[in-house]
């Protein structure tokens, strides 16, 4: 694997703002990205914390969030 494109999963966990505890996907960016837009999602990391906290991670939630 290129030096590029290696994941840093540890100095990753170490910045990731996810409460969510049973998941699998913290600190591994590219999973979490691609699962939560499998869903129509955002990631916690594109959330303030008061709103990552009510796990609604959707698209809709994070308009109204920065539309305010």
């Amino acid at each position: 694997m290129a030096e590029s494109m290696k994941c840093f999963i540890e100095k990753n966990m170490k910045n990731c703002p996810c409460t969510y505890e049973p998941c699998s996907r913290k600190g591994k960016c590219c999973e979490c990205i691609t699962y939560h837009w499998k869903h129509r999602e955002l990631p916690a990391c594109l959330f303030p914390p008061e709103v990552e906290k009510t796990y609604n991670r959707s698209l809709d939630k994070f308009i109204k969030t920065y539309n305010r």
